[in-house]
């Protein structure tokens, strides 16, 4: 039978990897039928759905050696961060794709090196999708919270470390890489602008500050990047998580600024606020402890400042060194993040006013 061509540019090697894996986990009628390659977004993993399955299947295709896509610490881990991260999420009754089959880089499939996963296909309906079709965005959004809540609070009861997650976290070190990630790529490479000496001098000592501030916080499992592109919308209204494999210890608050000040999707400052107090009231709810609002705003807009800088310096490095320019067009709305959380914390107007001279952006 016929294949139809594979839609992307990952070429004949990884198909075959990808048909063979199918052949073994589901068939030869399966591996030679319909195989559809898709689009991995930032990620160095590829996708291909399997169309001669009932239901279809997902394959999901890792390159040999690949690195975590966020900086983290520690060496490899011993098992596969996404097998490892899927069962524990799986275990404290979080909604991820089930893995049906699982193929190690050794014993390479096709003579291809690489790691292969099996997984159950969740559609195309991204929460982001359902939003720009018209989907309810307050149910959409208090559907997500909710699960958010439920899954902190189970994490903190039910902390593992034998999952990968628990094994690393952010520290003052990193959030100080990610900050100047966003010195080198947006400020530096973006705007081809240089911080005098008193300003670079200034600069770095209220990042360490506001990175030791962080990482002084309580931590737990943080999924890292829970976004609008990262929850698949289920038939009746469930959510499942994608790519948690780079998952660490963080704040409470960080899953909730990836959430709400999601570069893809601006929410209004209404909304925002009702989601918010929507989350400690879950998490509360769910065996959690009762955390005050007004501490609570301030930690999340200390950590909107820290992740959207270096989410603005991220989508520069992946234009200029991953040669993927479209993450460009969502510089400006992280920008306009951070200015307005720079609005409600006069402690940083200085580094404000610092940072502003050179990208303006952050003054309005």
């Amino acid at each position: 039978m016929a294949s139809d061509p594979v839609t992307t540019t990952t070429g004949p090697l990884a198909e075959a990897r990808v048909r063979e894996a199918l052949r073994r986990h589901a068939g030869a009628a399966v591996a030679d039928g319909p195989v559809q390659g898709l689009g991995g977004h930032a990620s160095l993993r590829t996708y291909w759905r399997a169309r001669g399955a009932s239901p279809s299947l997902m394959v999901m295709v890792m390159p040999p050696g690949a690195k975590p896509e966020e900086a983290t610490q520690g060496g490899p881990p011993a098992e596969e961060p996404f097998v490892n991260v899927q069962r524990y999420l799986a275990r404290i009754g979080v909604r991820v794709p089930r893995i049906l089959a699982f193929f190690p880089p050794e014993g390479a499939l096709a003579g291809v090196p690489g790691v292969v996963m099996i997984l159950e296909d969740l559609g195309d309906d991204m929460l982001e999708t359902r939003l720009l079709a018209g989907d309810d965005r307050e149910k959409l959004y208090e559907a997500a919270v909710d699960q958010l809540a439920r899954l902190r609070a189970a994490a903190e009861a039910r902390p593992d470390p034998a999952c990968v997650a628990f094994g690393r976290r952010f520290d003052q070190g990193l959030y100080r890489w990610e900050l100047d990630h966003f010195r080198e790529w947006l400020l530096e490479a973006w705007k081809g602008a240089s911080l005098a000496p008193d300003e670079r001098a200034f600069v770095d000592a209220e990042f360490d500050r506001l990175s030791a501030r962080l990482a002084a916080e309580p931590l737990g499992f943080t999924h890292r990047d829970y976004q609008s592109r990262n929850l698949m919308v289920l038939p009746g209204g469930e959510q499942a998580v994608l790519d948690f494999q780079d998952a660490l210890l963080g704040p409470r608050q960080y899953d909730l600024v990836a959430l709400l000040r999601d570069s893809y999707v601006e929410l209004p400052a209404d909304l925002v606020e009702r989601m918010l107090r929507r989350w400690l009231e879950r998490f509360h709810e769910a065996g959690g402890p009762r955390l005050e609002y007004g501490p609570f705003r301030e930690l999340f807009d200390l950590l909107t400042v820290q992740r959207k800088l270096k989410d603005a310096g991220r989508f520069v490095f992946i234009d200029r060194v991953k040669k993927n320019p479209g993450f460009l067009v969502s510089i400006p709305a992280s920008l306009r993040y951070v200015r307005d959380a720079f609005g409600r914390l006069p402690e940083l107007a200085e580094l404000r006013g610092v940072l502003g001279r050179h990208v303006p952006e952050l003054l309005g």
